[in-house]
């Protein structure tokens, strides 16, 4: 399994999205080896200036390191882009399917991973969209680290809250947050730090990407 990680100015949407998917299945794979093992990662920089990683060595100028788990960490962390552009098309669809406004589903990724699809809350919250274990799997999501399975989950929550809250917005993300158990028991947004900073969170970068991209947003109104 291999994953190349090109400079900047060769970035292309093709390219970043498969190097989002090489990248996805590669550290999946290492962060499956038992707790303190050693990972085998092979390297080279190409004339171009492209870093080539794999754990399965095909060219001779691949050179092998042996990397620790806590380096795979923190190597990850550094090479993950953050780039909503490597998503759009899986939240364009996911949007469609579940007849939800990308910006909002947008706005909710940057709020729990910041674009990170290998984000791990101290929770458990795993993925793109931050999905719990057990939310994830009554979400049929098997790979929450997927950012398509991910995608498309946390957007069919997110709908189903809407809906459970009669389309208010901010009760709906408290939800998203909490659990909609809490919503409904304190009939409205619970008295929990956290859920209030994130609803106010996930609003404030929702009114920013409507502004920066579409007037018209279909939910902004219910924010109010």
């Amino acid at each position: 399994m291999a994953w190349t990680r090109k400079p900047d100015r060769h970035k292309g949407k093709s390219k970043t999205r498969t190097t989002g998917r090489c990248l996805a299945a590669l550290v999946w794979t290492m962060l499956l080896t038992p707790h303190g093992a050693q990972a085998a990662i092979y390297s080279y920089v190409d004339q171009h200036g492209t870093v080539h990683f794999t754990n399965v060595p095909n060219d001779p100028r691949y050179k092998p390191e042996v990397i620790r788990r806590p380096q795979i960490r923190a190597a990850v962390r550094s090479a993950r882009a953050g780039d909503p552009r490597l998503y759009e098309e899986h939240i364009q669809r996911a949007a469609s399917r579940y007849e939800m406004d990308p910006l909002l589903i947008k706005a909710v990724i940057k709020a729990e991973s910041n674009f990170d699809c290998m984000a791990v809350s101290s929770k458990g919250a795993q993925g793109l969209m931050q999905l719990m274990p057990g939310t994830a799997a009554d979400l049929n999501v098997w790979n929450p680290f997927d950012p398509k399975e991910n995608i498309f989950g946390g957007t069919n929550y997110l709908s189903q809250m809407m809906a459970r809250f009669g389309g208010n917005l901010r009760l709906a993300l408290a939800a998203y947050n909490a659990g909609p158990g809490k919503v409904e028991a304190a009939q409205g947004i619970p008295l929990i730090p956290e859920t209030q900073q994130y609803v106010i969170k996930v609003i404030q970068h929702y009114r920013q990407m409507t502004a920066a991209g579409s007037p018209s947003s279909r939910w902004l109104g219910a924010a109010n």
